[in-house]
């Protein structure tokens, strides 16, 4: 059997599909697992032995219909028994099309009747703590006969060389391994996902008040330092000292192998958050006021991995209110209601578990 899998979008939904590869070949070892993902998100996926072949969805792909009827082209000569498309976009509804597999399968929208074989409406409410991004991702493998409720985390695979030159990394630039040393995420994927500065800075505080001995890293990529250095500068000067600023991954697979040798990673929710888990390491995450916690808060335990959302505390917002994104345009004024004094407690209980 020959099964491509297609996700498009962020680092955060191409690590959630992975779990689809472990799933079918635990019932299917011999199965040929092809992956269409966009090729910067790789990074998490690389090294993850239960998928076969990687196809790169390109930003060319996504200018050029020309190049994008070639790529399905291309995959059509794949001869793919199976197409599961995990969001059925416009572009994957090509490729689908074109590949002439028996079984098609994605999500239920108006119109994917026509093209799939095989739809399934996406669940509101969770049966597990695995959340509805993993359970509506398991339950497309039901046309395979695999069973959805037996749930598989996702999973990143770091070489032992990777994770002993992130170690080498860290001891260069002083940071003592035998000490706490927390992960902060401080900006999210864009200013909707992100908590307000001064309000993240009271949460950095917060740690090193907890945790004297903390040493905190923050993760930014270069173009995002000066966001980064504003939360820095909102921080107490005692916190300013704990905080090694200049020490962060210059690639995605250097941040995943520093996380690696962290206690927590505490932040925005988001890729950052999502990989985290997928290496095993505890998280602290804030919601975005417009995200659905229980789509996103995979494998929330109240001890190892917390979330904390708006709606935990103020359920009046939401009255009325068929899903958060309706409240997208209001995330600024809705974080602000989001105080770090409603979740000091769960924050403070956190730290000392881990």
């Amino acid at each position: 059997m020959k099964v491509l899998i297609i996700q498009q979008k962020m680092i955060g939904d191409v690590l959630a599909t992975s779990i689809l590869f472990e799933a079918i070949k635990q019932q299917y070892p011999n199965a040929e697992l092809h992956y269409v993902i966009n090729s910067h998100t790789y990074p998490v996926v690389e090294n993850n032995h239960f998928i076969d072949v990687f196809k790169f969805f390109t930003p060319e792909h996504e200018k050029s219909k020309q190049k994008l009827y070639v790529f399905a082209k291309q995959l059509q000569k794949e001869k793919y028994d199976v197409v599961i498309d995990v969001y059925s976009k416009l572009s994957s509804n090509l490729i689908t099309l074109f590949s002439k597999a028996k079984t098609k399968i994605s999500k239920h929208k108006k119109y994917t009747s026509i093209i799939y074989t095989h739809t399934f409406k996406d669940a509101t409410t969770t049966k597990t703590n695995a959340g509805l991004a993993i359970e509506n991702r398991l339950q497309l493998l039901a046309p395979l006969n695999i069973n959805a409720s037996h749930i598989v985390k996702p999973k990143i695979y770091l070489t032992n060389t990777e994770k002993d030159q992130a170690k080498q990394f860290l001891l260069n630039n002083s940071i003592d391994l035998q000490k706490p040393l927390y992960m902060i995420g401080v900006l999210g994927s864009g200013s909707s996902k992100t908590y307000p500065f001064e309000y993240m800075a009271k949460v950095i505080n917060n740690i090193v008040e907890q945790q004297p001995n903390a040493q905190l890293l923050f993760n930014y990529i270069p173009k995002q330092i000066t966001e980064a250095k504003a939360i820095f500068n909102f921080c107490s000067p005692s916190t300013k000292k704990q905080i090694y600023f200049d020490v962060f991954g210059k690639s995605l697979r250097q941040f995943l192998a520093i996380t690696s040798h962290c206690n927590a990673l505490i932040g925005n929710e988001g890729g950052a958050i999502n990989m985290a888990k997928a290496l095993n390491i505890p998280t602290f995450t804030i919601f975005s006021p417009w995200i659905k916690k229980e789509a996103w808060n995979m494998f929330d335990d109240g001890k190892k991995h917390v979330s904390v959302h708006l709606n935990d505390y103020h359920t009046e917002y939401y009255k009325n209110v068929e899903h958060p994104k309706q409240l997208k345009t209001e995330a600024a004024a809705l974080y602000t209601k989001l105080k770090p004094s409603l979740f000091n407690d769960a924050l403070n209980v956190f730290l000392k578990a881990n």
